[in-house]
């Protein structure tokens, strides 16, 4: 569901007051998303609706984890039901660069797509094993060359433009997906996040504010996907990702893709 911003404004009377001393008035700021209603919510949702901090992520991971789950293999069709071009059923949109590529171009070579672990999957050292691994709330087609320079790196602001990127930049130790994917890469990373919490066998998987976390189950920086997340509301395209996956694949949803409050609402 798209998502609202509120502005804080002053009053009208603490605005003369504020003038006849001498203050500035601050410009208006954009708050947290704003809080959000979908028809899941006396349903699916309904034991985490009005639950905030640690009772609604813990809330949250008991709703998500009842899923199915697929094999790594099977992940190469399902990317092409779930990531299809609107406008083109022959292709898939890629993730970091936005291109529209012919779904039959999966593989390993130079103009292919290949499977994108979102959350790196050498943070946490779960590889490719079902779970995790295969959790398609979190994999997505990729340019083979743009994964690449992606690799297993943490996600920050700045760096120099990665080629075939679509806007895309990257320095040493951190990727910065193109403005229109950055939401997207916030919601499933923290996603994953609340899903993989160490219960189940895998990492206790959590985001931090570091980069260069190598082989630690954690990704950062918090702060950037947060405001990634504020600023990059969910797209009708993600929206219908997340409605695929929930009927058709794994039967469980990426909740801060319906309730993109929660992310503060929980960090």
């Amino acid at each position: 569901m798209p998502v609202t911003h509120t502005h804080r404004w002053k009053t009208p009377a603490l605005a003369v007051s504020a003038l006849l001393v001498g203050l500035t008035l601050p410009a208006a700021t954009a708050g947290p998303a704003s809080a959000t209603t979908t028809s899941y919510d006396s349903t699916y949702y309904k034991n985490a609706v009005g639950k905030t901090g640690a009772s609604l992520k813990s809330s949250l991971h008991t709703i998500i984890s009842s899923q199915s789950k697929i094999s790594y293999a099977a992940v190469w069709d399902a990317l092409k039901v779930t990531d299809q071009d609107p406008n083109n059923s022959n292709n898939v949109i890629l993730l970091y660069s936005g291109v529209s590529r012919a779904k039959s171009l999966n593989g390993g070579d130079t103009g292919d797509w290949n499977r994108e672990h979102v959350w790196a999957k050498s943070h946490g050292d779960f590889g490719e094993v079902t779970g995790p691994g295969t959790d398609l709330h979190h994999l997505r087609p990729a340019d083979v060359q743009v994964n690449s320079i992606r690799g297993n790196k943490d996600f920050d602001n700045g760096g120099s433009a990665v080629s075939g990127g679509g806007g895309s930049l990257t320095d040493s130790d951190s990727f910065e997906p193109r403005d229109a994917d950055k939401g997207d890469v916030a919601r499933m990373i923290l996603y994953m996040a609340v899903r993989y919490d160490g219960g189940d066998g895998f990492a206790d998987l959590e985001p931090n504010e570091k980069v260069n976390n190598g082989s630690n189950p954690y990704i950062g920086k918090l702060s950037v996907l947060k405001q990634w997340s504020d600023e990059d509301p969910p797209s009708a395209f993600e929206e219908k990702r997340n409605q695929v996956i929930y009927d058709t694949y794994q039967h469980n949803r990426n909740p801060f893709i319906d309730h993109p409050e929660w992310v503060d609402a929980i960090w």
